[in-house]
């Protein structure tokens, strides 16, 4: 499936939306999701999501969610002239194209520019892990 897995989604909106908060106005302005397919959050460890979305995980959590945002409305015609960009988690994330494929941190976007309410969406195959 190359879409991302609603439960997955649904069960994250929440904390990022009080993280997103707290951390920035990004919810208030356009911002920019890597959104990780069902099957990247199976090649995780049995119990990792569960693990996170509990309360001594929130940190943990917290880094994990922003390093997915991007601030602004970018575009699958913008990313491709990047060569990285500053995620809301503080760390960049690096962007290649190699073979007409856009890679984040090596992760490829599967499905690009999913029009959200306040920003777009990038569907990729991995689930990104800051350092």
């Amino acid at each position: 499936m190359m879409t991302s897995s609603l439960f997955m989604i649904a069960s994250l909106i929440k904390p990022y939306r009080e993280i997103a908060r707290r951390k920035t106005s990004a919810l208030e302005s356009w911002a920019s999701f890597f959104a990780p397919t069902d099957e990247a959050f199976a090649k995780l460890p049995a119990g990792t999501v569960e693990s996170l979305l509990k309360p001594a995980n929130k940190q943990k959590l917290t880094s994990i969610l922003t390093y997915h945002v991007v601030a602004g409305n970018v575009k699958a015609a913008d990313v491709v002239k990047l060569s990285s960009a500053k995620t809301l988690n503080g760390q960049s994330v690096t962007i290649k194209t190699v073979a007409g494929k856009v890679l984040i941190n090596g992760a490829t976007v599967v499905k690009a520019d999913i029009a959200a309410t306040n920003g777009t969406i990038h569907v990729i195959d991995i689930v990104l892990m800051p350092k």
